[in-house]
């Protein structure tokens, strides 16, 4: 966080002196929604700013909620304190520990506490909002930020995904991986129609011991055919400390032919779309959410931090398309549970599957011709104006 402090220290007036100096400047700033200091650049130099939220909008609600009402546990010690949030749709409730680790971890008058809680308010203060998201996925929260921030500019424009017909190209977006993309293309060309499971915590999480030999083990005893891409210790980040789980020696040896484990980065998107994946193993990333429905996957959730854990709610509770596996270190499940549930996600009779293809398609529409073509319209044509 002390390294985005720095970063607006030092860009804010290098930007101001750009936008001087430019002899046809640009309208309007569209920045992240780390960047929310950029409203404050943007009201200096008379332009709508608007954020762009690369997560979904009831994350982003309960975001916003709890950086503008700082709800307080008197008992820190007790991380299963319940925090309500009864003006968000659904009125969600999360225990302490699932709050992020920005809020919870820091105290009131911290720099980064500070920072954090302005960056957010500046947000909820811009001109507009564009999310990534689409009206038939997050209708009621899309509806709920408008009322919030008090006006209507706010645009749901996604899913934002490499096209249809660019899987080698999604593929390659990432680092190093230990087997090339065509190879795990070939193995799955081989596999029954939704017979595998696709397991990832996306780029920036890492198992820790317990989880990791929780995983191997249900893997093992489920017997479903699957790839697992696992993260090594250059990868660490969110949930990891010294405590690094690793594959246990003979797993590869015990798995060859029904499972691929890749080291590294993984071709996601490909994996995702290819025929032969029928359910997806997440930690419940807004773009691994996004990749996983359009891709028309079932998903079992095991979200790790951050507003994963709305993205779940989502997902598990509301639209049923996903089925609940575990929750960061907290609740870890029995690798016996976990076996049962990778082998019912991959069956073709449970209704999260029915229900998954029918927001794949409508995922689809949205951006071809639907709602979120229609947003990203009405969007250009009103900054246009």
């Amino acid at each position: 966080m002390a390294k985005d402090r720095a970063r607006r220290d030092l860009h804010y007036p290098l930007l101001l002196n750009w936008f001087h100096s430019h002899l046809s400047p640009p309208i309007a700033i569209i920045s992240d929604f780390f960047l929310g200091w950029t409203h404050h650049l943007a009201k200096q130099l008379g332009l709508p700013c608007v954020i762009f939220s690369p997560s979904g909008a009831s994350g982003l609600s309960v975001l916003f909620s709890l950086w503008r009402d700082l709800p307080k546990n008197e008992d820190p010690e007790d991380i299963n304190f319940q925090v309500l949030f009864p003006r968000i749709p659904n009125s969600p409730v999360y225990p302490w520990w699932q709050l992020p680790h920005g809020y919870k971890n820091s105290k009131e008058g911290d720099p980064d506490w500070e920072f954090n809680k302005n960056n957010m308010l500046d947000n909820i203060a811009s001109w507009g909002l564009v999310v990534n998201s689409f009206t038939e996925l997050e209708r009621v929260y899309l509806e709920h930020l408008s009322t919030e921030l008090g006006h209507d500019r706010v645009w749901s424009v996604g899913p934002l995904l490499p096209p249809e017909d660019d899987v080698i190209g999604s593929s390659n977006r990432g680092g190093s991986s230990s087997i090339p993309c065509e190879q795990v293309m070939t193995w799955l060309d081989s596999r029954p129609d939704s017979s595998v499971v696709y397991v990832c915590f996306g780029s920036r999480t890492t198992l820790n011991t317990k989880q990791m030999d929780v995983l191997v083990s249900a893997l093992d005893q489920s017997e479903v055919q699957f790839i697992f891409c696992v993260r090594g210790s250059d990868d660490r980040h969110v949930g990891s400390d010294d405590d690094l789980g690793v594959i246990p020696d003979g797993f590869e040896d015990r798995v060859e032919g029904r499972g691929l484990v890749i080291k590294g980065w993984a071709p996601q998107v490909a994996i995702l779309r290819h025929r032969a994946v029928g359910a997806f193993l997440t930690h419940c990333g807004w773009n691994s959410v996004l990749e996983g429905i359009t891709a028309g996957v079932v998903m079992l959730t095991w979200p790790m931090g951050a507003e994963q854990f709305a993205n779940a709610k989502l997902l598990v509770d509301e639209q049923g398309v996903g089925i609940r596996a575990g929750e960061s270190v907290e609740n870890i499940p029995e690798s016996s549970e976990l076996s049962r549930l990778l082998v019912e996600s991959v069956s073709a009779t449970i209704p999260e599957r029915v229900r998954v293809k029918g927001l794949s398609d409508a995922s689809l529409g949205a951006i071809k011709g639907g709602s979120s073509d229609k947003d990203l319209d009405e969007f250009v044509e009103r900054l246009s104006r």
